[in-house]
């Protein structure tokens, strides 16, 4: 292996560590989730190698069934697919990571295989399975390589629907997904400039380029916390594309002001940013609402006219004081299709009824959070997903629902970019809808 990351954790460790990742995710848990738990020293590495076994998982378990028809069990059929999607890309180097050779990848594989209980008794079928592999790859991937999940890593399901939805773009889609996303900014005007923010990114040898009105795109990711102005609050985390919620809706200095389905805060931190408003933030889920907390604390945007509650949306008698909005941001529950190139676990997590279930609660909060909006106000409505079911079908369904919307110029469906394209061009799949509420029916 190379030198080019010699601080790195041993790679039998982290081998162990993403097979866990990786098993877990099978079982139907987040990866996020999983990877919290992993300790500090692992957990970059870590994540890059089950974050890349997540974008090959299909070819890899179609790979690893043709290797041993009778799964030996989660964990050890875990290791396995991890080791063949290091294996499918040899020589291309992940975050962080040294670049390994094919014979170093099975060396260590076989060496974690003997060192944890769990995998003893395996040991010999993880040898000889990825040495077959070594030997009879052409066959082996051109055996596999009809079916559709194994070739384009999602499932069967999800490939189905984007070829229905989009009998033109789908394969691009598809491959869109797997490539991993850049490292996006965006700065927090009230604390320092882009021009700041570069400057100071250059003089610590931070290659980053701009992109759109406050972003910025690091070209070599690296942990957050080392990049100039982070403890300082000059910048969040933000993809390209989530960037244009706070901008597409209309806010103005003394507004009253709901960022709905808040956490984990990036556009509740936007929206503060861009005007002296009184916002509300509201989310489901307590513990990611203390998310929020953390971040406008980190970007000096706490105010006694910003406040923050755990309430369901969509349950008005639980939080809504009957004083209306002038602007509400919907950014509702959604599949999170338009997002799988920063969180490739999540195709694997998802089944094909969980769209209809995502839409019926779209529904049910967007018509509840229209009752907030006062005469005159807009609201938002934002999804990160490519399903039409979650986003065109919605907002046209919703304004037939209300005679009183108004729909006004907003991107609509935004697919991501990312093959062929610069990171400056990048983004994630979000969809976008502006409604304004007229005082009374609207005039066709």
């Amino acid at each position: 292996m190379t030198s080019s990351a010699p601080l790195a954790p041993p790679l039998s460790s982290v081998l162990l560590a993403a097979a866990h990742a990786v098993a877990a995710v099978q079982a139907g848990r987040s990866l996020t989730e999983e990877l919290a738990g992993v300790e500090p020293r692992l957990r970059p590495a870590t994540q890059a190698v089950a974050s890349h076994t997540m974008r090959y998982l299909g070819w890899a378990e179609a790979v690893a069934a043709k290797l041993v028809p009778r799964s030996p069990g989660p964990l050890p059929d875990a290791l396995l697919c991890v080791a063949l999607g290091l294996l499918r890309t040899e020589g291309e180097p992940l975050p962080g990571m040294p670049v390994y050779s094919a014979h170093t990848v099975v060396d260590q594989a076989v060496t974690t295989a003997g060192a944890h209980r769990g995998l003893l008794s395996y040991k010999g079928l993880i040898n000889g399975s990825l040495r077959r592999f070594l030997r009879e790859r052409q066959a082996i991937e051109a055996s596999v390589a009809p079916f559709p999940q194994a070739q384009w890593n999602h499932p069967n399901w999800w490939i189905s629907l984007l070829k229905r939805d989009y009998p033109d773009q789908w394969r691009d889609l598809l491959a869109a997904a797997n490539v991993p996303a850049p490292l996006t900014l965006r700065v927090n005007r009230r604390r320092a400039s882009r021009e700041q923010v570069m400057a100071a990114f250059a003089a610590a040898g931070v290659a980053a380029g701009e992109t759109g009105t406050m972003g910025i795109v690091v070209h070599q990711p690296r942990p957050v916390a080392q990049l100039p102005g982070f403890a300082e609050g000059w910048w969040s985390v933000q993809d390209a594309g989530a960037q244009l919620a706070a901008e597409l809706l209309p806010l103005a200095d003394g507004m009253r002001v709901l960022d709905a389905c808040a956490a984990p805060g990036g556009k509740t931190a936007h929206l503060l940013e861009r005007a002296d408003i009184d916002l509300l933030a509201l989310d489901a889920d307590g513990v990611r609402l203390e998310r929020v907390t953390e971040n406008l604390a980190r970007l000096g945007l706490e105010s006694p006219r910003v406040t923050l509650r755990a309430a369901d949306a969509a349950d008005l008698d639980a939080w809504w004081d009957g004083t209306p909005f002038d602007a509400v941001l919907a950014d509702v529950p959604c599949t999170a299709s338009g997002i799988v190139r920063r969180h490739p676990d999540i195709r694997w997590l998802r089944r094909e009824k969980d769209v209809r279930k995502t839409a019926e609660l779209q529904t049910r909060i967007a018509d509840a959070l229209w009752r907030t909006v006062k005469p005159g106000g807009h609201l938002l409505y934002v999804t990160c997903s490519i399903f039409p079911a979650e986003g065109r079908d919605q907002a046209a369904a919703f304004a037939a629902r209300h005679a009183d919307a108004q729909a006004l110029p907003a991107p609509g469906q935004l697919l991501p970019v990312a093959a062929n394209a610069t990171p400056e061009q990048q983004h994630d799949g979000f969809f976008y809808a502006l409604f304004a509420k007229q005082s009374g029916n609207r005039q066709e």
